[in-house]
């Protein structure tokens, strides 16, 4: 059992205990309350950014049985299999704090399952967000031009940086003044 006294990364290094104290009167929930709200809400956005990876890596999985697959250049040939691999390993990633829970059941390990299903999560995301511009370079490349590609990926690039990173954590630090 954690002291209560370790740093919630959360929280930009405040001490754990202040979270705890916040949810206690804020929420009138226990460490076990929050950390069971905690696995509910992670499932809850597993559930949405599922749907989209399996989407996109099924998308992928059918590629190269089209005919005019072969056709492409070794170069669109190697960002496709690139692509693939990252949209395949987000998949595992994603779909990872599942079983990660079936092996812990009843193991009253829940906050250790929150915190390493988290990181999977972020994990996942961010192969997630690799394989989406891929697609979108192999796809632009293929349809127009190599630079068209490269300038339409880049474009998603700073879109899921500002949208997935930049954005979470400018509002992250806003609560804190």
């Amino acid at each position: 059992m954690p002291s209560g006294n370790e740093q919630d990364p959360r929280a930009g290094g405040e001490p754990k205990r202040a979270d705890d104290a916040w949810d206690a009167e804020e929420r009138h929930e226990t460490p076990t309350e929050r950390l069971d709200r905690n696995w509910t809400e992670l499932l809850q956005e597993l559930r949405v950014v599922q749907t989209g990876v399996q989407l996109l890596t099924g998308f992928l999985l059918t590629l190269p049985f089209q005919q005019k697959f072969s056709q492409l250049s070794s170069g669109k040939q190697d960002i496709y299999l690139v692509t693939m691999v990252a949209a395949v390993a987000a998949t595992c990633f994603l779909i990872a704090p599942v079983a990660l829970h079936r092996t812990l059941f009843r193991q009253h390990a829940r906050r250790v399952t929150v915190e390493v299903a988290h990181r999977l999560a972020v994990a996942g995301l961010v192969l997630f967000a690799a394989a989406t511009v891929g697609v979108v370079l192999l796809i632009f490349q293929v349809v127009r031009s190599v630079p068209s590609g490269i300038i339409a990926a880049v474009g998603v690039l700073v879109v899921v940086i500002v949208l997935w990173l930049a954005l979470p954590l400018y509002l992250r630090q806003s609560q804190r003044r």
